[in-house]
């Protein structure tokens, strides 16, 4: 037999155990036969380069450092489910599904939910070719040097008779990349061992793995790929998702084995609840279950709303308590200089990730529930994301432990600055709002997408500039010189070149941008709006009179001792000169007009079609005003599902219109 041809069977006979191995997870043959196949194959490479396949095993890890990942369009968009947390939610979901496909059989298919980092690979006539990260769901990264070195990852797919089409043209498997449990409390025993700081949980060492700049680094850390979808240009071809499933299998890529399709929902629920259960059990992290329509036909005709669709949900599971040990209570200085007092614990796992602080929020919460340091405390997350404290467990509370003095701590914490805690407000705030903490909060803020939205600009970036001595204020950043920045370790030659230009992009902006961007106390994104609303021009809102402020809808006592605060602040005018002498300044506020202009509206509850946000865009878009809470002047009240009493009441009392989301949308169209 000739190498060429031993080449050849060892190349196949490879892609088959691995087949077995990650897709299957049957494998037919120990490690060290596999190991010793791969070394017979390097061997006959090494000794005729030429026989060196792309496909092959070996040539998953380049030697070469990446500059960068360049920005990819979805061919798809990559959508986000909506969360429902009970049966409850389950039925008013096919309720729904039911008004709009009256009459229609559903079957559903239940798949449970990986916690990784969602990516999709493109193959093309059965070649993989690239590999593109979710980003925002319409423009991803491409990753593809990077996850070509995971094994689950094939870098052909399989032959198989009856699936031979998604071999010709474009096939695009999407799926989670996922560290299974046992090889993370691997890593992080060997993080220990070596001294060093433990990963947080799988899904950010996941995600951040696939970031990194060498695939070298990638190679070394044990990640899989887990596809949970297939598409094709036309989308006849793969008819359910069950069908789906059954194609990644004899096409050599993996999918969760434990994907069911159900006929009724009695069934689905059995599904979720044995599977909340057992869910400790799994190899990997999970937080709860995804449950679709199996029929891909019916799916696309319910369409989506903003970027989740009609046609699937994922039932979350409730949050996970824990108990640990409060170490310390440090206090954390925000934007403005608010104070909040945030937890330390001894670590601890709840609901898939290794918890190790949160916030305490202010003094009157630590009062509330007596927290102390050493404290044994129940901690759990809300909505599976936010760490809480629940309670105290006093019979744990050890004899020497003191009541918490907020006063104390931020006299020993912050000695070199001043608080006060203003009247009828819970939190305490640094005087004057200086120092280079806050002025980086100052400049995260300001860069921010709902501000000034400048790329690349992050809070390590700013970090690295206040630390450097570069900057004094905010406006010090349209100043900076490449040569600068390069004087910065974290920079080279290209990321400086990226950050001037991102910056140097954002000189004329939007006036609500600009004022939000200042971070001025009380002034959120619908006040920035409201204020250039009404004095259309910067120069127009700094020399406004209190009373003038006190009278633009939306703005109280509060806002407007605020603002004229902000304004009197000589270093502010110094710093406003600054923006005016680099070339920065904001464009005159031009009036929407619309069908909705003088129109308020609020809204309570969920809205079944919209999100919050996209409400509030298509209100201002036509000229009205999107208010978060029921003033007197609210013009309409939208109600939507599960409700609270608080808006509802006062809407009644003031006599605010109430409506559906019916008449909601038609005002809207």
């Amino acid at each position: 037999m000739s190498n060429s041809e031993r080449y050849s069977e060892l190349l196949h006979q490879l892609e088959q155990y691995s087949y077995q191995y990650n897709t299957l997870d049957n494998p037919s043959v120990s490690d060290a036969v596999y190991d010793g196949l791969m070394k017979e194959l390097k061997s006959l490479e090494a000794e005729d380069p030429k026989l060196i396949n792309p496909q092959s095993p070996t040539q998953r890890v380049g030697g070469k450092l990446l500059k960068g990942f360049e920005k990819v369009q979805h061919s798809v968009r990559m959508i986000s489910l909506n969360d429902v947390f009970s049966p409850l939610d389950v039925q008013a979901w096919v309720n729904r599904m039911e008004k709009l496909l009256p009459g229609a059989d559903h079957q559903y298919f239940c798949d449970i939910k990986m916690d990784g980092l969602a990516c999709a690979l493109i193959y093309q006539d059965g070649v993989f070719v690239q590999a593109i990260t979710r980003g925002d769901g319409s423009v991803g990264e491409d990753v593809t040097a990077n996850v070509k070195t995971i094994g689950s990852v094939p870098l052909k797919l399989r032959i198989s008779k009856d699936y031979m089409g998604f071999l010709r043209g474009r096939t695009e498997i999407r799926g989670e990349i996922i560290m299974l449990k046992k090889y993370f409390d691997e890593l992080n025993k060997k993080q220990l061992a070596d001294g060093k700081q433990i990963f947080a949980n799988p899904r950010n060492l996941a995600a951040g793995t696939i970031r990194q700049l060498d695939p070298k680094l990638v190679a070394a850390r044990p990640l899989c790929f887990k596809a949970y979808d297939l598409l094709r240009e036309d989308p006849a071809e793969v008819p359910t998702n069950s069908y789906a499933y059954n194609a990644l299998f004899e096409l050599g890529v993996s999918a969760n084995l434990r994907a069911t399709v159900f006929n009724n929902l009695s069934d689905v629920m059995r599904f979720v609840n044995d599977w909340e259960d057992k869910r400790r059990s799994l190899p990997f992290e999970t937080d709860g279950v995804v449950i679709k329509l199996d029929d891909r036909a019916q799916y696309t005709r319910l369409g989506t709303v903003g970027k989740n669709p009609r046609g699937a949900v994922a039932y979350k599971y409730a949050a996970e308590e824990a108990t640990t040990v409060v170490k310390d209570i440090v206090i954390s200085l925000g934007r403005t200089g608010a104070a909040t007092p945030v937890a330390v614990f001894d670590p601890v796992l709840v609901a898939g990730s290794t918890i190790r602080h949160a916030s305490l929020h202010n003094a009157d919460e630590i009062a509330k529930k007596d927290i102390r340091v050493g404290d044994t405390v129940v901690i759990y997350k809300a909505g599976d994301i936010i760490p809480q404290v629940q309670s105290v467990i006093e019979k744990l509370r050890p004899r020497n432990a003191m009541q918490f003095s907020m006063e104390k701590e931020l006299a020993r914490q912050y000695p070199e600055l001043e608080f006060d805690r203003p009247d009828g407000e819970a939190v305490y705030r640094v005087k004057g709002a200086t120092g280079p903490i806050l002025l980086a909060k100052g400049l995260e803020h300001f860069a921010s997408k709902s501000a000034m939205d400048i790329d690349t600009l992050g809070q390590k970036n700013v970090v690295a500039l206040v630390e450097s001595g570069l900057i004094t204020d905010i406006s010090d950043i349209y100043a900076i010189t490449k040569e600068q920045i390069l004087g910065i370790d974290r920079f080279a030659s290209l990321s400086a070149e990226k950050l001037l230009s991102a910056i140097q992009s954002k000189k004329s902006p939007p006036l609500s941008r600009f004022i939000y961007g200042l971070g001025i106390r009380h002034v959120g994104t619908q006040t920035a709006i409201d204020l250039a609303n009404k004095f259309r021009r910067l120069d127009s809102l700094g020399t406004a009179t209190y009373k003038e402020l006190k009278d633009v809808d939306g703005v109280g006592e509060i806002v407007a001792e605020s603002v004229l605060a902000w304004f009197i602040d000589d270093d502010n005018q110094i710093m406003l000169t600054k923006f005016r002498g680099l070339g920065v300044w904001p464009k005159d506020a031009e009036t929407v007009v619309g069908p909705l202009a003088g129109k308020k509206f609020a809204v309570t509850g969920t809205l079944e079609t919209m999100g919050r946000d996209i409400a509030s865009e298509r209100v201002r878009a036509l000229g009205g005003t999107f208010q978060t809470s029921v003033a007197h002047d609210t013009d309409y009240l939208v109600v939507g599902a599960n409700v609270g009493e608080n808006k509802l009441k006062k809407a009644t009392k003031l006599g605010t219109n109430q409506i559906n989301e019916k008449d909601f949308i038609k005002m809207l169209s």
